[in-house]
């Protein structure tokens, strides 16, 4: 390994070579992952402020810093440029649809927002003032009930359907979570609306 793109620690006598790595923002950073295998030593960094815990091919993040980048967009960029659905093409594709990409993916979107009318049922085994994230969390976990054609995780075609239908039921789903707690009926999807009127039509 280039003695450039190592780093060394000396420890009662003994020298080891750790790898540099560099990530395409950010510090470059030292892997540590067989410091314990190879000098019987851990680290200590409280707060993980000089620890990066995983590698991302998505996002970035500097807390002290303030930035937030997905696939090299600034957050403040995308909140201000682009809507939710554009975002989530970004997050997903790894970069920002043409005008043809997003009319296809906000067609199969819409093709998704209602969910099975026996999920519905759902919501009434919950207490009226069960915590909002307490029914999204039990309702979502239940979608693999209802679409069991999509359930293979090694398929990136089920992954797609999948993540298509998470982003196209959630607006619905918590739009009901809302209306249970609030004891008033459940408003249907209508997909004439975008994403965003859609929801707040739901609400």
């Amino acid at each position: 390994m280039d003695k450039f793109n190592t780093a060394t620690l000396s420890y009662l006598g003994k020298s080891i070579e750790l790898p540099i790595l560099r990530g395409t923002m950010g510090p470059k950073a030292i892997d540590i992952h067989s410091l314990y295998k190879h000098a019987g030593l851990i680290t200590y960094d409280p707060g993980l402020i000089s620890t990066a815990t995983c590698a991302s091919e998505i996002s970035y993040i500097d807390g002290d810093k303030g930035e937030l980048f997905y696939h090299g967009y600034p957050i403040e960029q995308l909140a201000t440029h682009c809507d939710y659905l554009e975002t989530c093409y970004l997050i997903k594709n790894g970069e920002l649809p043409t005008a043809t990409q997003y009319d296809e993916y906000v067609t199969t979107v819409k093709r998704h927002t209602m969910v099975h009318e026996q999920l519905m049922r759902l919501y009434q085994g919950f207490r009226r003032d069960a915590h909002p994230m307490a029914i999204l969390v039990g309702v979502v976990g239940a979608l693999s009930a209802y679409y069991q054609d999509s359930l293979d995780i090694t398929n990136p075609e089920h992954r797609l359907l999948a993540a298509t239908r998470l982003v196209a039921k959630m607006p619905t789903i918590v739009a009901m979570a809302y209306k249970y707690t609030v004891g008033q009926p459940f408003m249907y999807p209508r997909n004439e609306l975008n994403y965003a009127e859609n929801f707040l039509h739901m609400m």
